[in-house]
């Protein structure tokens, strides 16, 4: 599926030489050149019948090395990260029988890796991720997988996430738009004959017949939140197809209709102050799970009382979503948090709700939630950076922690002990790229080219990774890939938040709420990192602090907790001079244990771990 990048194409298939290395036909394949790795794709050759395929590599043409035998007819061949100089590889294919005769012999294909600009990264990434939704999506329903394994599972939520992928395919150039409508008629074709449970999907569908997969004992019916998911990416969809054309008509008709027919105003539980987010025939409220946030399911409340036929009160929206624990105030690593649990919570929190729903330039009665989410991916950056429980390779460029797959299971990673036991998860940082696109960019480059060997596969990014455990993810999961596509488009185009905000129903939704205008510039993040040091680390009742500043400037200097809470405040200057600082930090009448130094200025906010004996 995957086309080499335009912009570089000339430098991916340069030449095809005809070399036999082998008795048997000559078959054709092709390689294409990225920034650490070459794709190499091909078909069996005509009446050979292989069983495997040999892959061999060479950087001059003539001496070549074996590198992979497989059966299979496409392969990644991570060479690393070429730098300043482009690398260039030469490639050929053996193609053996059952007793490993060699059958056929492929043509030699010279192919370059070459540095990559970040936009180019960037469509790399998307259009790898872009496969999940469009090649691995199920044969006859359209929907997305519930992850790479699960055979006939689809998922609504990811699907909603998957409809907006392929949006951004059409608008990349992955797919054309023809393509596109097909698919997305499948799937709403699928849909409009699919269980639902007063119009509301289940968490699950069989792929193949529409019926319902029981996620859990009692969840065997509707699910408010995974189907808000998939009305987000739909009502994306009904915008993008607004040609005058019968299919497109159709499409957006099909949409309507399941739009129209959800019943919010059930999921109140008997008009209930608060949305519920399970109902199943067998076992009524069973789950008793009120949605209350602050968590990942905001744009419930949104759709439900944007509803045309089943709304809910906007009043919901604070008895409900913000009616308990909702705000906060409290601030983490130099980061204020106005609603939201403590450290934020794991980082799918500011995504999900977050594909479609601009929250920029906007703010209800508790907070900017582009801000929220900015300042929430920053302590979640931030306290990697500090990494309190000492994993491996938590660092300025290795972080990010959410919902994933681990080396024992499925947890919702998040900052705090228990909560955070060493995973990595890429969606973390790669769709906070609206928020933090520096930090977040700085992640991308480290993932694919550190980590890329075992990260990177056919689909995009591996789910998740664990260096403490020596752990890589072979799994790919729809909630996880959907919001890298979505939000990397989100930061370089808007597409879905534009078409999202322009359905009709939304924005007096939004008036209803008391969402008003705020144009504010937030938090900064750090743009130029001050090298310092302390010594000695461990320390005792003090340390010496070495400090060098780069500009005259305003610096504060605080002593933070494992919480990430301030207990001391060192030093406020208004002024302090560039050049080389040193000075005593007193840590008399502290408890024994971990703590951070925290320093802010002009450049944004910079945290040193030390511990005090």
């Amino acid at each position: 599926m995957l086309k080499p990048l335009h912009c570089f194409l000339t430098s991916i298939l340069l030449f095809f030489l005809f070399q036999s290395h082998g008795i048997g036909q000559t078959f054709p394949f092709t390689a294409a050149g990225f920034d650490s790795h070459v794709e190499l794709n091909w078909e069996a050759p005509q009446g050979a019948n292989p069983s495997n395929y040999k892959i061999w590599r060479s950087t001059d043409g003539q001496n070549f090395t074996e590198i992979k035998t497989l059966n299979a007819n496409a392969y990644i061949d991570f060479t690393g990260f070429a730098g300043d100089t482009p690398d260039t590889y030469y490639y050929y294919l053996t193609a053996l029988n059952g007793i490993n005769a060699v059958v056929a012999t492929s043509e030699t294909v010279q192919v370059t890796v070459a540095e990559m600009t970040d936009e180019q990264l960037l469509e790399m990434v998307q259009e790898y991720t872009f496969r999940y939704f469009w090649d691995f999506a199920h044969p006859v329903s359209g929907m997305a997988r519930e992850r790479n394994t699960s055979g006939n599972i689809v998922t609504t939520g990811g699907s909603g996430f998957g409809i907006m992928a392929i949006l951004v395919g059409i608008e990349r150039g992955f797919i054309t738009r023809e393509q596109g409508l097909n698919r997305l008629l499948q799937i709403v074709s699928f849909l409009e004959f699919a269980d639902k449970y007063h119009g509301v999907f289940p968490h699950w569908l069989n792929g193949a017949t529409g019926k319902t997969v029981p996620f859990s004992q009692y969840d065997n019916g509707g699910d408010l939140v995974e189907t808000a998911f998939l009305i987000q990416g739909l009502l994306c969809a009904r915008t993008y197809f607004n040609e005058d054309d019968p299919l497109e008509d159709a499409l957006r008709q099909g949409i309507t209709g399941i739009w129209e027919n959800v019943e919010w105003d059930f999921y109140r539980k008997n008009n209930s102050n608060v949305l519920y987010w399970h109902w199943s025939p067998n076992f009524g409220w069973q789950m008793n799970f009120p949605l209350r946030g602050f968590n990942e399911v905001m744009i419930t409340y949104i759709l439900a009382i944007a509803s045309p036929t089943h709304p809910v009160p906007a009043s919901l929206y604070h008895t409900g979503w913000a009616g308990q624990n909702y705000t906060n105030g409290n601030t983490w690593f130099g980061y204020k948090l106005d609603v939201g649990p403590p450290l934020g919570g794991p980082l799918f929190f500011a995504h999900y709700s977050y594909l479609g729903f601009d929250p920029r330039n906007k703010k209800d009665a508790y907070t900017n939630y582009f801000e929220r989410n900015k300042n929430h991916t920053l302590i979640n950056r931030a306290y990697c950076v500090a990494n309190p429980l000492n994993h491996a390779g938590y660092s300025e460029s290795n972080w990010g922690l959410t919902a994933s797959d681990n080396p024992w299971g499925y947890l919702a990673h998040e900052p705090g002990f228990g909560k955070d036991n060493g995973t990595i998860t890429p969606t973390a940082a790669l769709s906070s790229m609206p928020y933090t696109p520096t930090e977040s960019m700085a992640a991308l480059k480290h993932f694919y080219r550190e980590q890329g060997a075992q990260l990177w596969g056919e689909m995009g990014f591996y789910d998740a990774f664990n260096l403490s455990a020596n752990w890589y993810a072979d799994s790919y999961l729809a909630i996880d890939q959907g919001p890298i596509i979505d939000m990397i488009e989100n930061y370089r185009t808007r597409l879905l938040w534009d078409l999202f905000m322009a359905n009709p129903e939304i924005q007096p939704a939004l008036d209803a709420i008391g969402f008003t205008e705020d144009i504010t510039t937030g938090t900064k993040s750090t743009e130029a990192a001050m090298p310092w040091s302390v010594s000695p680390n461990p320390a005792g009742e003090s340390l010496t602090l070495e400090l060098g500043i780069l500009k005259n400037q305003t610096l504060t200097l605080d002593v933070l907790n494992q919480q990430g809470q301030q207990v001391r405040e060192v030093f406020h200057q208004k002024n302090s001079q560039a050049g080389i600082l040193r000075m005593p930090v007193d840590l008399a009448g502290l408890p024994q244990g971990l703590y951070f130094l925290r320093l802010r200025g002009e450049g944004g906010v910079q945290v040193l771990k030390f511990i005090k004996n």
